[in-house]
C-alpha cells in the first residue's frame, strides 16, 4: 500500500502506532514495525536512561523503521533529544509545544520530524516550521488533547484542504473502516493510539486492557482544560475532579488534586480508581486483547474489503 506516508516512513502500511504514555514500549513498537506499520516508542513517561534502553532494545528487535515520540512540555527534553540523536533514530513525532523549537535541529542531523497538532491554526504552524508530515488529532483522540474540541470529522478535511505535506489523521480510529474513512477525507494515513492500548505486547497494567475492552461509549471524558485537556475513563480520580470544580476548585487546587505519577498509577500500576486512565471515546469499539500483528491485520483486511465494497456503488 504505497503513498506519501508510506514512503516517507519506509513502511509497507500507512498505520502509525500511537506514542502513548505507559503504553509504548519497544515490544509494542518493534511488534507494530515488524508487521508493516510504524512502531513508536513514547518518551513521554521514560528518564532519559530508560528511553536509551528501550531505543536500543526496539533495534535489536525490528530492522524496520521506528520512531519515538517526545511531548516537548518534557522537563529534560534536552537529554531526550541529545540520546535520540545518538542513538540514530531516523524519526522523530513531537507534540505538546512549538515546533520550531526542534525541527530544525532534528532534521539537520538527518531525523524525520513529525508534529502532532489539534487545529489547523497549528497545523499551519508546523508546516511553516519546516516538520515533514503533521499528524491531525481530533477531539475523540484519548490522552492529552485539544482545547478546540474539533473533530476527527471536521479537522482532517480542514488541515488538508490547507496544507501540502503528507497528513495523518488521529482520533477516533481502530478499524479499517475509519482508517478508509479518514484517507477519503483527505489524510495519508492514521495515528492508532487506543486499540494498540488493548494489545499483548502494550506495557499498561492488564487491568487497565480489560477495562478498556468493557467500557462503553459514553464512558469517557475531556477533562482538566486548566492544566492540560486529557480524555479519561469516569473513574473515582474522575468524579473527584468534577466534584472539585462544582465547588470552584482554582487552578493550584486542581494541580494539588492531580498530584504526582496519577497516570503511572492508572495505566502502568493498574489503579483503576485513584489512577489517571487515558483512553479515546472510540475505546467502546475495542472489544478483546489481541496481538499488535492480528490488529494491523484486522485493520488492512477491512480497510480492503470496504473499499472494494464502495467501488461497486
Amino acid at each position: 500500500m504505497r503513498n506519501r506516508i508510506a514512503d516517507l516512513f519506509n513502511i509497507d502500511f500507512p498505520i502509525i502506532q500511537g506514542g502513548m504514555v505507559w503504553t509504548s514500549g519497544w515490544r509494542l513498537a518493534s511488534a507494530v514495525s515488524n508487521n508493516g506499520g510504524l512502531g513508536v516508542i513514547g518518551a513521554g513517561s521514560m528518564y532519559p536512561d530508560v528511553l536509551r534502553e528501550h531505543i536500543q532494545k526496539c533495534k535489536k528487535a525490528t530492522s524496520k523503521s521506528f520512531a519515538v515520540n517526545v511531548p516537548m512540555l518534557y522537563p529534560d527534553i534536552e537529554k531526550l533529544m541529545d540520546i535520540i540523536i545518538e542513538e540514530n533514530v531516523k524519526i522523530v513525532i513531537t507534540s505538546a509545544g512549538n515546533p520550531k523549537t526542534w525541527t530544525s535541529i532534528l532534521k539537520d542531523n538527518g531525523i524525520t520530524v513529525v508534529h502532532v497538532v489539534s487545529s489547523l491554526k497549528f497545523a499551519l504552524k508546523a508546516q511553516e516550521a519546516g516538520v515533514d508530515a503533521i499528524v491531525a488529532e481530533g477531539f475523540e483522540a484519548g490522552g492529552h488533547n485539544g482545547r478546540d474540541e474539533t473533530t476527527t470529522l471536521v479537522l482532517i478535511p480542514a488541515v488538508r484542504e490547507k496544507i501540502t505535506i503528507p497528513l495523518i489523521a488521529a482520533g477516533g480510529i481502530a478499524t479499517g473502516k475509519a482508517m478508509l474513512a479518514a484517507m477519503v477525507l483527505g489524510a495519508d494515513g492514521v495515528q492508532v493510539g487506543s486499540r494498540f492500548v488493548a494489545s499483548e505486547e502494550a506495557s499498561n497494567h492488564i487491568d487497565f486492557k480489560k477495562m478498556v475492552v468493557n467500557s462503553q461509549e459514553g464512558d469517557t471524558q475531556l477533562t482538566l482544560k486548566e492544566l492540560a485537556p486529557v480524555r479519561l475513563i469516569k473513574n473515582k480520580f474522575y468524579r473527584e475532579v468534577q466534584s472539585a470544580y462544582q465547588k470552584g476548585a482554582t487552578t493550584e487546587e486542581l494541580k494539588s488534586l492531580l498530584g504526582r505519577g496519577r497516570a503511572k498509577k492508572g495505566m502502568f500500576l493498574g489503579d483503576l480508581e485513584d489512577g489517571e486512565l487515558e483512553i479515546g471515546q472510540v475505546s467502546a469499539l475495542i472489544h478483546d486483547i489481541k496481538p499488535a500483528s492480528q490488529i494491523i491485520e484486522e485493520m488492512i483486511s477491512e480497510f480492503n474489503q470496504r473499499k472494494q465494497e464502495l467501488s461497486k456503488w
